[in-house]
């Protein structure tokens, strides 16, 4: 926000900054390749822990730590049966947006690879994606 904007320009440039924010907030459930192996299991069928465990690789703490983000952020929804609890994506608008990612990537895939801004840091189960450092010529 500018100190030279008025009432009314700050009032709708609240709400949309929110709006952004929010958003990030959301994509940032994705971003995560740990969460994001998760959903893309979970888009198959509803699992187990251990199923999505034994699918990912993931540790079993790492799993349940990352369902408990998913089902606060509202990605994932748990059903009990008998004594294990099964996990699905809570909508079917997740699984689109989950197929409209790769729908996406399969033209930006080279540019996405490519780009400088981000460098991928391996840590065995997971990759964790951090900005780098731009170089000043």
């Amino acid at each position: 926000m500018r100190t030279t904007d008025t009432p009314e320009q700050l009032s709708e440039q609240v709400p949309e900054q929110f709006a952004v924010q929010l958003q990030a907030k959301f994509f940032r459930g994705f971003s995560d390749p740990s969460r994001l192996s998760i959903l893309l299991v979970l888009r198959q069928r509803p699992c187990s822990v251990s199923e999505i465990v034994r699918t990912t690789g993931l540790s079993q703490s790492n799993v349940s730590n990352h369902l408990s983000c998913l089902r606060d952020c509202g990605l994932v929804i748990a059903q009990p049966e008998g004594r294990y609890m099964f996990y699905q994506l809570s909508s079917p608008r997740v699984l689109e947006l989950l197929r409209l990612a790769e729908e996406i990537l399969l033209h930006v895939a080279k540019g996405v690879e490519e780009c400088v801004n981000y460098e991928a840091q391996d840590t065995g189960a997971s990759m964790h994606w951090q900005p780098q450092a731009r170089a000043h010529v």
